[in-house]
């Protein structure tokens, strides 16, 4: 049987297509110079007033989520550390998936090794296929995305949350990763990411990608489009309008997003989730609130906060630089009509018939 995500997402309506071809279209066809006019040090406005967020951006670092155990509580790297590790993470031939834990290292020679690729997983050459024009490196002198609490780690989930964690454990079709033992019993025993449903980092709140980092901001004056280069699901369009949260039987997996302007910062809330989706362990309670605000001609800063009281003991907060980039973004397909899942499988019969012989 040959899985489609389209076919597990659901097709746009009509009303949907219409309104992405009205006001996402005319953004890509026009210049972004109509859109916007010079300003002060704030950066640049639109036509109509509002700060200019537009163009193309990467969410590119090193720096992890949660601050690594071994740094206890160093907030910060010293200038010489920063500029000591970012000079190791540029080095040609650095596997960017495997340098994602180099804060972790105890030692320079640890650090070293977490930036090679290992014998055990030499599939892909990562040195060459993620390579980026401009090298990924650690963003930010945080040695944690997280900013609040001030040990840089995700508070602990309350006791109704660790119970609903181990029950979903049970069945990792509603996981994001896969579990320490995966199951390759039939395509519901596979995961999120794998079946092309959704990804981690698409959120909201968008967290940096592992690769396929670009994210594209268009603006109206009644709303907002951003699309994240690798999603799972549809551009999001937040409205700017005034307009309240859809019902909350209404429900989504990117939930349901309005913004407004506070000053400089555009603001957007999310709430209405639906089950499926879990957020670092987060249910249908999850409130997000998102804060972009452009800081120079280069820089974006992204923060968000996240609270769901039937999740975590309290709320959290994280930020992140995005940063400019030329473009373009591409489409992204995954793996396109879910081929993979059906080969997944096919080789796991293979195996399991081998070991029968």
């Amino acid at each position: 049987m040959m899985l489609c995500s389209f076919e597990l997402e659901g097709a746009m309506s009509r009303r949907q297509k219409m309104f992405v071809m009205a006001v996402v279209l005319p953004l890509i066809l026009t210049p972004f110079t109509a859109f916007s006019q010079s300003t002060n040090g704030s950066g640049t406005r639109t036509a109509w007033g509002d700060p200019d967020l537009q163009g193309v951006w990467t969410s590119s670092t090193y720096t992890p989520l949660e601050r690594p155990d071994n740094l206890g509580d160093q907030a910060f790297l010293s200038e010489e550390e920063l500029t000591s590790l970012n000079e190791l993470l540029t080095e040609e031939g650095v596997d960017p998936l495997r340098a994602r834990s180099v804060l972790s290292a105890d030692s320079e020679e640890e650090r070293i090794e977490r930036t090679r690729q290992s014998q055990e997983n030499i599939h892909y050459d990562n040195s060459v296929w993620l390579r980026e024009e401009q090298p990924r490196r650690l963003s930010t002198a945080r040695t944690s995305l997280i900013v609040d609490p001030p040990d840089g780690r995700i508070p602990a989930l309350t006791a109704a949350a660790t119970e609903r964690e181990a029950m979903r454990r049970q069945e990792s079709r509603w996981l994001v990763y896969n579990l320490a033992t995966p199951s390759y019993a039939s395509h519901h025993t596979r995961t999120l990411q794998e079946r092309c449903l959704a990804w981690r980092h698409e959120g909201p709140p968008m967290l940096p990608a592992s690769y396929n980092d670009l994210i594209q901001i268009f603006q109206t004056e009644n709303h907002v489009v951003i699309m994240q280069e690798m999603r799972a699901n549809k551009v999001r369009i937040v409205p700017l309008d005034g307009r309240s949260h859809l019902s909350s039987k209404i429900r989504q997996w990117p939930g349901d997003s309005v913004g407004r302007w506070e000053g400089e910062t555009l603001v957007v809330e999310t709430v209405n989730f639906n089950e499926k989706v879990t957020f670092n362990g987060a249910n249908v309670g999850l409130h997000v609130v998102e804060r972009f605000t452009r800081m120079d001609d280069d820089t974006i800063r992204y923060e968000f906060t996240v609270d769901d009281q039937t999740t975590w003991v309290r709320a959290w907060s994280a930020e992140f630089p995005l940063m400019k980039r030329e473009g373009p973004l591409y489409e992204y397909a995954c793996h396109e009509g879910n081929y993979d899942i059906r080969h997944i499988l096919e080789v796991a019969r293979n195996l399991e018939q081998a070991a029968r012989q």
